[in-house]
């Protein structure tokens, strides 16, 4: 097989924003050609900052989708939830047999199915992706799980590049139904402890019921690192996490389950963005986080007594 078959030389990303933007720079300093189309490229307000973004990580900012995606052996969506379906099917327009497509978006399997039919009719071959990490500390090395007829071509040029992408299935919507199916437990579990924290704190209980927590489940890091770590990534990424998990209660109806925890996971989200944007919370990623201060602003008070 040829040189040109085995492995990925120009990469289109649609969507530049923290994962775009990881990807994208990791990608050009590997030694790909990469383009990138964001609709903030001609966004008035924010353009000057991602274009700037985009050259300093040697990336090539496209005018529109269609140049974007022209000469590009593998197309990467990397966009919000709700917006990847009409992304994908903008996409196929430009779209040729000899192109990947894969979509790394938190959606439902149906919806990966229904992008998987507008992508193939245009030729090119759809993968579907579920990024079973946070993106950030592993950067291109992010396990990844891949789906679809190709997915295992796919991985093994995708792990040609360093990435850790892993096929699981020749079927479309098992990759994004592991994903959907983790999250349940994933985010529910950072729901619940910002539930049971955040009260416990209120009633100055919050040292006895992580002593209680660390107990019965000593090697988790309840008395450690987790409480901060849950809580800041829900804080981090909440309204993408609100999205994510309507998409999760999606995927629970269509398998007949009724989504009791996931809806309830999704209004937390909701609640938490809502309640930060009421108190002018912003949190930048990389800087301290201690969930006992965050827990004192969300309560409107001050936080001497966070430690």
């Amino acid at each position: 097989m040829a040189p040109s078959e085995n492995f990925l030389r120009k990469v289109a990303l649609i969507g530049f924003g923290e994962v775009g933007g990881i990807f994208g720079k990791d990608m050009a300093a590997a030694g790909l050609g990469v383009s990138a189309f964001d609709i903030l490229f001609s966004s008035e307000s924010a353009k000057d900052g991602v274009l700037a973004k985009a050259m300093g990580a040697n990336v090539v900012p496209a005018a529109s989708l269609q140049e974007a995606v022209r000469g590009a052996e593998l197309v990467i969506s990397v966009v919000t939830a709700s917006a990847a379906l009409q992304v994908a099917r903008d996409a196929s327009a430009f779209l040729a047999s000899s192109q990947f497509y894969m979509d790394c978006n938190s959606v439902s399997p149906e919806t990966k199915m229904k992008m998987s039919a507008d992508v193939e009719r245009s030729g090119a071959s759809f993968v579907e992706s579920a990024v079973v990490a946070p993106v950030a500390p592993d950067r291109l090395k992010v396990p990844m799980l891949l789906g679809g007829s190709r997915s295992n071509e796919l991985a093994e040029r995708l792990r040609s590049i360093g990435m850790d992408a892993t096929s699981v299935s020749e079927r479309i919507g098992v990759a994004s139904a592991i994903k959907m199916c983790r999250s349940v437990v994933m985010k529910g579990l950072a729901a619940l402890t910002i539930e049971s924290l955040f009260t416990a704190r209120r009633y100055g209980a919050e040292d006895a019921v992580i002593a209680s927590f660390d107990a019965t489940y000593p090697n988790m890091g309840w008395a450690k690192a987790l409480p901060d770590s849950l809580t800041r990534r829900a804080v981090e990424h909440s309204r993408r996490r609100a999205s994510e998990m309507r998409e999760v209660v999606e995927t629970l109806k269509n398998a007949g389950m009724n989504p009791f925890m996931a809806s309830s996971t999704a209004d937390l989200q909701d609640w938490l963005t809502a309640e930060m944007e009421a108190r002018g919370y912003t949190y930048k990623s990389g800087e301290p986080f201690s969930w006992r201060a965050f827990a004192d602003v969300i309560a409107g008070q001050r936080s001497s007594r966070a430690k």
